[in-house]
């Protein structure tokens, strides 16, 4: 017996507990393997998820190849240039909402509402109770009556106000009918003065034109005009974008070992490929947009120039180098078929100059430059032919002054011409460097006094600098500046005053000309 109980075998509560630790057990195995089918099932699907992951990005990649492959073919087929047109706005009146609550009236108080209960059954037929029933019937006929005040008193304001919001809603729609108007008069105006040939007219539709252009994202949006009315000559300077609006990446991949998700690189020669492609394309297509857009027929030939805006990567310092030079007239132009056409081919076609390596920024100088159109320009004078050997700068007249600084700038090496005397915008001389890289105009003011040039003068120069968007902004005068002036010329950065001494040391270096500038500056005290 004592085997048996041993065992466990006649105990009934020892087998209860074997079999609850068996059944804890299964459990225990079940929830652990259950465990195991989730987790398999719970990696599965991320790395599911991961793989169409790297296909949706390799996809993505894909996609943005072939956008910048058709930039050219897509504007075309896609023929929605801007016009005067769609300039144009349209007046769509809004209907009046009332507000919520006031669009209709409040319920009108009944009397049935207010009138007391008559009494009932034998006492009220005898009529006892009247003299009570009729003083509650006065005093519910005094409610009443206040509660038809007070509605028609809250329906009048009710009315007053909604038609108070329906006269401010007219005269909103009134008001944007009337400035919907005046933009589309405004708009004809210029379509008037651009058929005219007006160069503001036609400077202002171009700017427009290619500020309306969409493209891809990283594309710059930068871009100057200008329009010689007399030939219908238009200059189109662009920023084309950098090599980096071409994807490093070819496709992704995943791995599922290291759970990482690997770019497959572009290889360097495609990637240069597309590179050039997409700047080639974005000339044509600027080109095209932009005879499409002019259906007044103001324009009769292009000249455009695509730099790139960025840091060089020797010197560190902003550079601006013109990638695509290219001139074309419509008739020529017109003659392409854009749609069926090898960008680069179709660009050395029309006798370009493309950069032979755009992908180092290798500049080509542009076919034709901003030949100061937005100035008016006088012709030259000749004032060192009729100066003495060691000339006075103060006994020049101003304008003869202003030549003759014209004719240092020359001598440096810079394209310069003087502008009218009259609305130059304190603008005395202007100066275009030409080099393909650090190219950009130089607005020139010359100062011909005794005294010390005053602040004011030097910040009006930056504003007009800032105004023509020049490279640089140069301040000549036969005196001195102060140190405020010179403080901010500094900070600037695009500023450079010349005083006295410094005419004196260019004159020398550059013209051989001794000259006698102003007055010596006084001494300045220690800082």
């Amino acid at each position: 017996m004592a085997g048996r109980n041993g065992a466990g075998g006649s105990d009934p509560y020892a087998r209860e507990l074997a079999r609850q630790a068996r059944e804890q057990e299964k459990a225990r195995r079940a929830a652990e393997a259950e465990a195991k089918r989730k987790a398999r099932e719970e990696k599965l699907t991320y790395e599911a998820a991961r793989a169409q992951e790297a296909v949706d990005r390799t996809y993505v990649l894909e996609n943005d190849v072939e956008d910048l492959s058709t930039l050219l073919r897509t504007a075309v087929l896609d023929r929605k240039p801007l016009t005067f047109e769609k300039l144009k706005q349209k007046f769509i009146p809004t209907n009046f909402t009332p507000p919520k609550g006031r669009s209709k009236a409040a319920h009108q108080p009944r009397w049935e509402e207010y009138e007391p209960e008559p009494p009932r059954g034998l006492f009220g037929a005898l009529g006892f109770g009247r003299k009570g029933y009729d003083a509650e019937v006065e005093a519910a006929r005094g409610r009443f009556d206040k509660a038809l005040r007070n509605h028609a008193r809250d329906e009048k304001k009710r009315v007053e106000k909604l038609n108070r919001l329906r006269a401010e809603h007219e005269e909103q729609n009134r008001q944007e009918a009337a400035r919907v108007d005046e933009w589309n008069a405004r708009i004809e105006e210029r379509r008037a003065s651009y058929r005219e040939r007006d160069i503001e007219a036609v400077e202002w539709f171009i700017d427009q034109a290619l500020a309306a252009s969409k493209y891809p994202h990283g594309f710059p949006k930068a871009h100057r005009v200008s329009f010689q009315a007399d030939t219908g000559d238009l200059l189109v300077e662009i920023d084309l974008p950098l090599e980096e609006v071409v994807p490093a990446a070819r496709a992704y991949r995943y791995v599922k070992s290291r759970d990482e998700m690997n770019p497959v690189p572009r290889p360097d020669k495609d990637r240069r490929e597309l590179y050039a492609s997409v700047l080639a394309q974005t000339a044509l297509r600027t080109v095209y947009e932009l005879f499409a857009a002019d259906t007044e027929g103001a324009v009769q030939s292009i000249a455009l120039n695509g730099h790139v805006a960025t840091i060089d990567r020797a010197t560190g310092r902003e550079v601006h180098p013109c990638l695509i030079t290219l001139q074309t007239s419509r008739e020529e132009f017109d003659q392409l078929v854009l749609t069926q056409v090898d960008p680069r081919a179709c660009l050395k076609r029309l006798r370009s100059l493309i950069s032979p390596n755009p992908y180092e920024l290798e500049p080509v100088r542009p076919l034709v430059t901003f030949d100061l159109s937005k100035f008016r320009l006088m012709d030259s004078l000749d004032v060192v032919a009729g100066l003495d050997s060691r000339p006075v700068l103060m006994d020049l007249t101003p304008t003869e002054f202003e030549h003759l600084i014209r004719q240092l700038f020359e001598a440096i090496g810079l394209d310069s011409v003087n502008t009218q005397p009259s609305k130059d915008e304190g603008v005395d001389a202007i100066a275009m460097n030409t080099d393909p890289v650090m190219r950009g105009l130089c607005i020139i003011q010359a100062k011909r006094t005794k005294n010390v040039v005053p602040f004011e003068t030097v910040s009006a120069l930056a504003g007009v600098v800032e105004h023509k968007r020049a490279a640089k902004g140069i301040l000549v005068t036969t005196s001195w500046f102060g140190r405020a002036s010179e403080a901010f010329a500094n900070e600037h950065g695009r500023l450079e005053l010349l005083d006295g001494a410094n005419l004196v040391h260019l004159f020398k270096e550059h013209m051989d000309l001794d000259v006698i500038p102003g007055p010596v500056p006084p001494k300045r005290r220690p800082q």
